[in-house]
């Protein structure tokens, strides 16, 4: 029989470490590969939510602070609806005025026969019957009405009660020239809105041409470019007459103007 040297017995206890590793790593592969099994009487929980969870606490700053005048109760009372009384007719003294106004398209004239018609209408109250109408109208020269139409209207109950008023309106005194008198006129059934005396200072002033394109073609004639119309001038004695019909302005009727202006448009009390 052979005798095992040293070298042999080391070499034999260096292959059997080695098997016996290899096999404890095998091993654990194995059982890493292969899951667990759940046990067959207990479901799968993901996760727990309470019944009834506690509720979240927000920051005291980002709580918004509440008084009793936050939320206003449906029983609180609301603010009525805006209103307006009718202006006065015009006076008298004013119907003589118009009557003698030639300037500007008998301007008096026109502006009492609106203000007629609107004091006749009555209050406007806001809500879905106050509206504006534009009609256009013809004064026969003895002041009866010849002809009226409508041109627009944004409020049915604002037309028949403006029509009511002009077929009701009392005898007007003659157009200043004797002649029909032609213009269009917008009546406001608003709560907001007034037709205030017009301004007759500039009455005088030439009115300033309308512009137009210097540079416009047919397409068929000759292209030149066109001038523009220059501003008339009055004769002396047409300036004369129409001084004449002006009336003296005071320094309490531009006053008036202004404030009717400011109600308006609004004021700085309005922040406007």
């Amino acid at each position: 029989m052979p005798r095992f040297t040293n070298f042999s017995y080391l070499a034999a206890l260096v292959s059997f470490g080695m098997h016996a590793l290899l096999l404890v790593l095998l091993g654990g592969a194995s059982f890493k590969l292969t899951p667990e099994p759940a046990p067959p009487d207990e479901p799968l929980v993901l996760m727990r939510i309470p019944a009834d969870p506690a509720p979240l606490k927000q920051p005291a700053a980002l709580i918004p602070e509440t008084s009793a005048n936050t939320y206003p109760s449906q029983d609180a009372p609301k603010n009525p609806p805006a209103s307006m009384d009718a202006p006065p007719a015009p006076t008298p003294e004013e119907w003589a005025f118009a009557a003698k106004y030639t300037n500007k398209n008998s301007k008096g004239y026109r502006h009492n026969w609106g203000q007629q018609v609107r004091s006749m209408m009555g209050t406007a109250i806001e809500g879905p019957d106050q509206g504006v109408v534009r009609f256009r109208i013809e004064i026969a020269p003895d002041g009866r009405l010849a002809k009226l139409d409508t041109l627009w209207s944004t409020s049915t109950k604002a037309e028949q009660l403006a029509r009511r008023a002009i077929e009701s309106m009392p005898p007007l005194p003659p157009t200043p020239t004797g002649k029909p008198l032609i213009f269009e006129k917008t009546i406001s059934f608003t709560p907001y809105a007034n037709d205030g005396p017009p301004s007759y200072k500039d009455d005088c002033l030439p009115d300033t041409p309308a512009f137009s394109n210097p540079f416009s073609w047919d397409g068929a004639s000759a292209q030149t470019r066109k001038e523009q119309p220059t501003t008339p001038k009055l004769d002396p004695q047409a300036m004369e007459e129409c001084l004449r019909q002006l009336p003296k302005d005071t320094l309490e009727a531009e006053m008036a103007r202004d404030q009717r202006l400011m109600d308006q448009w609004g004021s700085s009390k309005t922040g406007r």
